[in-house]
């Protein structure tokens, strides 16, 4: 199935349930292996420590999760897809893995020493109720890294970048995914989202500050970093 953009959350666990099963092979394709760069990145723009506690919101397969284990801080893995849950704790049973909300974290207030998510922030119903809720399980001072898809700074990439979106990106998944209209959804949201700008406003409108952001691949893909706002 497809969910519209919407975003109702029964309907987004659905869709991703629908792909679980060669989901990263498929994004690995579709980004031409560049998700395994965003992954690192994302690892390293969070400057994690051994021992700290991280959130890892959205983790899908425990993909994300695993990489950001690499720096030695105790890392849990959380997404809202039950079946992406279930292919993750098969292939990586040693990874953390809890099914929840995004809007409803099952985590104590002030839990986290840093919050992440990668490619999902875009497909939660409420976007700053999200952030709020993120806020409310980080320690104050605590990081946020979101890796997420933006819009190329370069106009004539840009057009190109629209065109592959919106019409090979569909083709392509076609071929390799187990729910290729999931794919139309994901090009339709991409597209509609906000610019690097725009988002740092919301970001910093809901209990984060020090917010900033770099742009990875061309503006394809943007790490937003922010802090905790102290109580």
């Amino acid at each position: 199935m497809r969910a519209d953009l919407d975003k109702e959350p029964h309907e987004i666990a659905a869709m991703f349930d629908g792909v679980a099963e060669k989901y990263d092979t498929t994004n690995t394709v579709l980004s031409f292996g560049q998700d395994k760069s965003w992954r690192k990145s994302t690892r390293a723009a969070l400057q994690l420590k051994p021992g700290e506690k991280v959130l890892d919101l959205g983790a899908g397969t425990g993909v994300s999760t695993e990489e950001l284990a690499k720096s030695g801080a105790f890392v849990v893995g959380v997404d809202i897809s039950l079946g992406m849950l279930k292919v993750g704790r098969r292939v990586r049973p040693h990874v953390p893995l809890v099914a929840a909300d995004a809007l409803a974290l099952p985590f104590p207030d002030k839990t986290f020493d840093a919050v992440t998510t990668s490619f999902v922030i875009r497909n939660v119903a409420n976007t700053p109720a999200a952030l709020r809720e993120l806020a409310r399980v980080t320690k104050p001072g605590g990081r946020l890294v979101i890796c997420e898809f933006s819009h190329p700074t370069n106009g004539p990439f840009r057009k190109v970048y629209l065109q592959y979106l919106m019409r090979s990106l569909p083709a392509v998944a076609r071929r390799v995914s187990s729910n290729p209209e999931a794919y139309v959804y994901l090009a339709e949201s991409i597209r509609s989202w906000p610019n690097q700008q725009e988002f740092a406003s919301i970001i910093g409108e809901n209990e984060w500050e020090k917010v900033g952001w770099r742009n990875l691949s061309g503006g394809i893909v943007a790490l937003h970093r922010a802090t905790r706002r102290a109580a």
